[in-house]
């Protein structure tokens, strides 16, 4: 799971860019690049660090052009280098000719790399944008035109891949056949045309429309204005329905954003009042989110049972989300770091603890020790979530089934591991209540039923 922004017809590409990046920072922050297009040539800027750090007002003059496409990463494919920083770019003998940004994961990598290696395609890294750029490359090399190459690489390539790409002087997205993970895109008051991973990044660029990138759809813009090639999906997969990732509306999403149809914020609510419909008979002083994902399922869930809401735990926003940190030791060190009790409020209090889910089950058992410590009575944990059971191969790092804590430890042993009175998940039938058009997602990483078989 990662972010990407792209920007066309703007003098200010660039730095539109950055505040697009910046508004999807909570995507990944590994690792962040950018590649602007000034009709001559394609320049890169990436590097490890966080989208402020790298995009310094000093970069961004020495970036002009009005296309840009942008990148912020969390790694699943490929370790945690420059070289696997995106954007990835194609160069010629006459400069870089096509740079590429991709959020998702590929199923069938490896077998696609090892058939382009052998038609003596180089690779510099092993994160999939940079197949995903060099297949295109390789099939317009065959003579394919650019679409008849989207195409291709639609057929063959099978994952999850929201993609901007760019030209000197055109900007082109397009998105996998199952529509995995959300992409978006829209035109501002100025004629300038925004794609983003997140709604969020167009409402900061003050687009004023939004439309979904259609599932396996190719939108090309150029000069000569917008092409929308609509294909239909049922050419690229086996199956009817699109599948929306769930846990983008549980955790990744900030919740001011709208996709799948949804306002992210809207779920939460509704998954905190579910929760709360199951505990008819638990009293409580009051309702504590584990900030931020966590907050407005305890809304719903405070409201829902007329429990006092409370900001009990501070986080510091200054320490980026503990899931996506590459290294455990990392993680465990940013909860201490991140989270802090309110002095003096927990004493004496039972407490109804929300968060969205346990995926490893490291962090919460430190929330609770720290809420314990603050003198709480009893602390009654709700997950937001099903039990996490198996892994993702479509851009969440959970690649082992067996460190995911419902395959090591019984839900009591969970339990009493953390350290709570009680702890309750949302059911996979509730998590699908909670949705509008609940056919329409992926739940593999609670019931183990993948769209795409990992090859």
């Amino acid at each position: 799971m990662c972010g990407i922004i792209g920007v066309y017809g703007s003098p200010e590409a660039a730095r539109m860019a950055a505040l697009g990046m910046f508004a999807e920072q909570h995507r990944g922050q590994e690792s962040c690049g950018m590649a602007v297009g000034d009709g001559k040539l394609i320049r890169l800027h990436k590097s490890m660090g966080l989208v402020q750090e790298v995009f310094t007002d000093a970069v961004l003059e020495t970036l002009p052009g009005d296309i840009a496409i942008g990148h912020v990463r969390y790694p699943t494919k490929g370790s945690a280098t420059r070289f696997n920083t995106q954007p990835h770019l194609v160069e010629t003998l006459f400069g870089p000719s096509y740079a590429l940004a991709s959020n998702g994961d590929l199923v069938n990598y490896t077998s696609v790399r090892a058939r382009l290696e052998a038609q003596n395609v180089y690779f510099n890294s092993d994160n999939d944008g940079e197949l995903l750029v060099k297949y295109i490359a390789w099939q317009i090399s065959q003579g394919a035109e650019l679409t008849a190459a989207i195409k291709a690489l639609m057929a063959e390539i099978k994952g999850s891949y929201s993609c901007v790409f760019c030209t000197r002087d055109e900007l082109v997205m397009f998105r996998d056949p199952l529509s995995i993970r959300p992409m978006v895109w829209g035109k501002t008051a100025g004629g300038a045309v925004v794609v983003a991973s997140e709604s969020c990044a167009l409402d900061t660029l003050g687009v004023l429309e939004r439309r979904d990138v259609p599932s396996a759809g190719i939108i090309r813009v150029n000069q000569c204005g917008v092409l929308e090639v609509e294909n239909d999906p049922s050419l690229f997969r086996s199956q009817s329905h699109n599948s929306y990732c769930s846990f983008e509306h549980i955790y990744f999403s900030r919740p001011d954003s709208y996709h799948f149809g949804e306002n992210v914020f809207d779920v939460r609510e509704k998954i905190g009042a579910l929760l709360a419909a199951g505990d008819a008979e638990l009293q409580a002083d009051c309702v504590v989110p584990v900030p931020d994902s966590s907050n407005f399922m305890a809304v719903g869930y405070a409201a829902a049972k007329g429990i006092p809401l409370s900001l009990g735990l501070i986080r510091n926003h200054y320490v980026g989300r503990t899931f996506i940190k590459p290294e455990q030791t990392i993680r465990d060190e940013s909860v201490r770091q991140k989270f802090n009790a309110l002095p003096n409020f927990f004493r004496g209090k039972s407490v109804v603890l929300i968060d969205d889910s346990i995926v490893r089950g490291t962090t919460i058992p430190q929330i609770v020790k720290m809420i314990k410590a603050a003198g709480a009575r009893e602390i009654h944990l709700r997950i937001g979530s099903p039990q996490v059971r198996y892994s993702c191969y479509y851009g969440i790092d959970t690649p082992n089934r067996e460190k995911l804590a419902a395959n090591r430890f019984s839900l009591d042993e969970i339990r009493s591991r953390t350290g709570v009175d009680s702890l309750v998940h949302l059911s996979l039938e509730g998590l699908q209540h909670c949705l509008q058009m609940p056919d329409e997602y992926c739940y593999a990483c609670f019931d183990g039923r993948y769209p795409l078989e990992k090859q």
